[in-house]
Formats: structure tokens, sequence, C-alpha cells
């Protein structure tokens, strides 16, 4: 690979609850035109994952763009010291300080934000709470407020959680490369016994991690094998906490709030939504961590209480992550993306 053209600056932040967080803001040779964008990474994983060793990235891709792009490390980032946290903190503390901190650094009176997996679940909470008003554009991936995941996925993490929870309080994929105690030698074994798609192993612990497929959360096919390396470093500590919250989320249908906090609607979906963000969902037609319904539903909601205003684009031939890791995915995805932001 080319040495990359960006360089990136660490901006730390405080959480509303005292957490040190942080942004990685990109430095380009050539000062943005356009204003800020802030990219939330999913569950386990880092603002890293937006840097995928392909052609052009997506950072790439919208600074080439003119835009000013930032990356938000929330609380279930792999940078930060593993905690139990929960969607709601992450909604009511993270997100809203970290869209202060971009308009406080850029000046800006509005930003965007590209929201994915978890990080986009937990940032529409904030969105629906009124918790991010300065957020105009909020483009979102794979999943929102309606967790729609295989009928294998649904019994897995109504079952295996609450035995796990017995021995660990949390996953790791990190466990392929050094599975320290039995409970990890346990899930390796299980994991080399029922998972022979590829050679990776912390690409086969990510699959059954997060999810039933095979593998879960990309489809080979679309990662380059730089890329399909580079992600054995990119995963780590979920959690017992998220398990339980995501599947009474999946068995009521739509995103809950567990913390109780009197700011957060419990029940998401019935609250009306405090924000006059326009939303563009995404998802892979492939994806098998959360179906594309998830995402139609979400849209359909939003589209009856303001109609022809949000948008939806299902992408064909993709799944979960290969929509921002994908060797193609500068041709067959990010072109969408870029067109939202710029309506």
């Amino acid at each position: 690979m080319t040495e990359r053209p960006i360089q990136f600056e660490v901006v730390e932040f405080t959480a509303g609850d005292g957490m040190p967080l942080n942004l990685l803001h990109a430095i380009c040779e050539k000062p943005p035109t356009k204003g800020p964008v802030l990219l939330v990474h999913g569950a386990g994983v880092r603002a890293n994952i937006f840097l995928a060793p392909v052609e052009v990235n997506i950072v790439e891709y919208l600074t080439r763009h003119g835009y000013d792009i930032w990356l938000e490390n929330w609380r279930a980032s792999m940078d930060v010291e593993p905690n139990p946290w929960t969607l709601d903190q992450a909604a009511m503390f993270d997100h809203p300080k970290a869209v202060e901190k971009v308009i406080e650094q850029t000046g800006a009176t509005s930003i965007k934000a590209i929201i994915h997996c978890q990080g986009s679940t937990s940032f529409m909470m904030s969105a629906v709470a009124g918790l991010v008003p300065q957020v105009d554009t909020i483009i979102s991936n794979a999943v929102s407020l309606h967790p729609v995941v295989p009928w294998f996925s649904k019994l897995k993490i109504n079952v295996a959680p609450k035995f796990v929870a017995l021995f660990t309080a949390y996953m790791n994929p990190q466990w392929a490369k050094k599975p320290a105690t039995f409970i990890a030698k346990a899930i390796k074994f299980l994991v080399e016994l029922t998972h022979h798609e590829c050679d990776n192993t912390v690409c086969k612990h990510t699959s059954f991690i997060y999810g039933s497929g095979h593998p879960t959360l990309w489809r080979h096919e679309n990662l380059n094998s730089e890329t399909h390396r580079w992600l054995s470093d990119e995963f780590g500590f979920l959690p017992m906490q998220f398990f339980t919250q995501m599947s009474r989320s999946i068995n009521k249908g739509h995103l809950l709030a567990i913390d109780n906090n009197p700011k957060l609607p419990t029940d998401i979906v019935e609250a009306i939504p405090k924000t006059e963000a326009r939303f563009a969902f995404f998802s892979g037609r492939e994806n098998v961590c959360f179906l594309p319904e998830s995402q139609q539903k979400t849209f359909e909601h939003f589209n009856c209480i303001r109609p022809n205003f949000h948008s939806l684009r299902i992408i064909e031939n993709y799944g979960h992550l290969c929509m921002f890791m994908g060797k193609n995915a500068v041709n067959d995805v990010f072109p969408y993306m870029l067109a939202e932001l710029e309506k």
C-alpha cells in the first residue's frame, strides 16, 4: 500500500459521566472546504475501523471531497479502558460531548454524522432524545432503532449469554490468539469446531460472537487479503451487559433503554423524536449480522412521522462492515453516502 496522505491529531474530551474519551481529527495537506462529519464506530472495535487498508477508505474519500473528518472513540472502543458499557451510557454521555467538542474545535454551527452498528443504535438514541441537536444529517449503517436478526442469532443471543455470564463479564475475539481462561479456551474450541470458512481465527471468532453467519460481519469476497489480515487486531472487549440489552431489544422488535435514565425514553420508538435531522438509512443486502429489514423498519417509522424527507438504500452484494471495509466500497457504497451528505 502507498503511504497515506492523511495524518491524525488526537483530541481528548470527557464524557458526561467523567470517562476520558477522544476524537481522531483527519489533517490533510489541503484544508477542508466543507463542514465537519463525525464518524462513529460499532461495538468492540475503534475509530480505526474506518481506516481499512483498501485503495481508498471512507476517510480518504470524504476528505478528497472537502469534508472535515472526525472519528469518535466512544466507550465501546478498544482504545478505551474495558468497562461495562451500555448503549444508554453512550447515548447520554459520549455522543453529545463528542458533538460538542467538534463544534467547539471547528466553530461550525452544525455537523453531519455517519454512524455504524452499535454506534448507530446509541447515536440514534441520542438524536431521538434531543441530545445532539447540532447534527442535521445522519447516515446510519446496518441497524438503528429496529434490530432484526436471523432466527438462529435470536435463539443464540437469548440463550448463550446467560450461560457465558456465569463465567466471564465480557467476550473478546482476541481470545482466538490468547485464550487465558477456561471460558476463553472453551469458546475457542467451539469456534474451531463450528467455523471453517477461513484460516483467520479472529475473523471466525467475530462471526461466532456477533451472530451466526459464516462469516457474520462481511462477505469474504468483498475484502482484499490485506484487510482480512488487518482486521485480526481490530476487535476486542464486549461486556455481557451489551448482549442483555440487545437481546431485550431484539425480542421487543425495537431498541430499549435499560438504565432508567429520566432523560432517555425507555421505549425509544414510542417517543416523539426531538430532532430535525434528516436520516439516510443504509444496509448491505447480504447483511446477516442485522438483516436489511432492520433499516427498512426504522425508515418506515421516520417516514410516517415526516414523509418523503428521509431515505433508505440497500446495497446489493454487501454485508455488514464491508460497507466500509470492502475493496470496492469506494465505487459501490461511498458515492451514495457522499450524495446524502451533499443533499
